[in-house]
């Protein structure tokens, strides 16, 4: 998967978890479940959303890498 690629995977699942949210304002390396204010289930909505979409399975040992938009595009890139 190209960073693009995940770039996009990433913003489409933040914009189903937080419709209401300008997405493409958010600054890559800002922590978006603060900037969200994203809870908990939100942020699980979040992971199960993008997990789906891009076929890999993201458990919750990898969810410190999906902090930023930054280090989850790293992170999606690396392994999918």
């Amino acid at each position: 998967m190209t960073p693009q690629q995940a770039r996009e995977l990433i913003t489409d699942a933040l914009s189903q978890v937080a419709p209401d949210a300008d997405i493409g304002a958010l600054a890559p390396d800002a922590d978006f479940r603060d900037v969200l204010e994203l809870d908990s289930l939100d942020f699980l909505n979040f992971v199960e959303t993008l997990s789906d979409a891009s076929g890999y399975r993201i458990d919750e040992d990898d969810y410190p890498e999906f902090a930023t938009v930054a280090s989850g595009v790293e992170f999606l890139a690396k392994r999918v």
